[in-house]
């Protein structure tokens, strides 16, 4: 890796955190500065814009969220364990006391990034995916119930996952983990 792709990834490893808190239009260029320790010139030599870091940063956000949870999934020998593992992975890790980067992020771009929008609703969908993986395996595997619509569900369990994770960003984790909690318990529902 060249110099000016190790600053590169730099900026976007230190300015990541910082744009998912506080989002795309809340983040100033200061604040990228100021985690950077970089200047202006320093910035720009490396980005054409504070979009093009917003949306480097997205995606090495989801990126590391993805290996977490695909790791998580691999760790389980049966339905169960990988779609429990994955869910906690959702429920433990530290990142997400500041949300979900699908979440935050999407939130901010469905109406004024379509670009950015673009990459989340790839990462939602994505995300979906791997809900649905590990149910389908299950189902045929004779794991799960045949009663169980995969497709339906996957669905279902990201939008309470993303739903989830902010609540427990706004009132705290307890309302997050009693979601997080019934949504493995409707799972069970499906074990054979």
């Amino acid at each position: 890796m060249s110099k000016a792709e190790r600053t590169r990834q730099f900026i976007i490893e230190a300015s990541a955190p910082i744009i998912n808190k506080k989002g795309v239009a809340g983040t100033s260029l200061s604040d990228i500065m100021e985690a950077t320790k970089l200047a202006k010139g320093g910035i720009y030599g490396n980005f054409e814009s504070k979009e093009e870091i917003c949306v480097e940063a997205f995606l090495y956000l989801r990126s590391n969220l993805a290996k977490k949870l695909d790791f998580a999934a691999s760790q389980g020998n049966s339905a169960q364990s990988k779609f429990f593992n994955v869910l906690d992975v959702y429920k433990n890790d530290e990142s997400m006391m500041e949300g979900c980067p699908i979440l935050n992020f999407g939130t901010e771009a469905d109406d004024t990034n379509p670009i950015m929008k673009e990459h989340v609703k790839k990462a939602a969908f994505s995300a979906q995916k791997r809900f649905f993986t590990i149910l389908d395996d299950g189902v045929k595997n004779k794991e799960l119930s045949s009663d169980l619509n995969p497709d339906v569900l996957s669905i279902k369990i990201f939008a309470m996952v993303e739903g989830a994770v902010l609540c427990g960003k706004l009132v705290g984790t307890e309302q997050m983990i009693i979601v997080l909690e019934s949504i493995k318990e409707e799972f069970k529902r499906y074990v054979l």
